[in-house]
Order: structure tokens, then sequence, then C-alpha cells
């Protein structure tokens, strides 16, 4: 599995225009459920960011989120 990383070294969110970034992590709350952080910045420089179990979660509800923009 490809994981991007969303921060850079200095702990800065690293997603440009345009693109998305994702990582994975486990919450011991929730026995182990892994979820994912994901981040996506529109071309006008809006950040969208979610947590979901899936990466196909995440881009519906970025996909969503752009829909509403464009309304």
């Amino acid at each position: 599995m490809k994981t991007n990383s969303i921060n850079d070294s200095n702990g800065c969110l690293v997603c440009k225009a345009g693109q998305e970034n994702y990582t994975t992590f486990v919450v011991g709350a929730f026995r182990g459920t892994e979820y994912y952080q994901y981040d996506y910045r529109h071309t006008d420089g809006e950040l969208f960011s979610t947590v979901a179990k899936t990466l196909e979660e995440c881009r519906k509800r970025r996909d969503e989120w752009l829909s509403k923009k464009q309304e």
C-alpha cells in the first residue's frame, strides 16, 4: 500500500494545489481499526480534510465537496 506523507520534516502540511495527500493510522480505542487521514487542496487554495476507514470514502467525500463548491 502506498502512503504519502502529509507533513514535511518540520511538521507543516504538504499539499499542493490540485493534489491529494493521505496517510493511514490505527486507533487503539477502536480495537486497532485503520483509518485514512486525507487532505486535498483545491486549485483555489482551499483545503479539504477528512478521516475515513477507506481511501475510497475519503475521495467520495472530496468529490461531494467539490460538487458543492461548483454550485
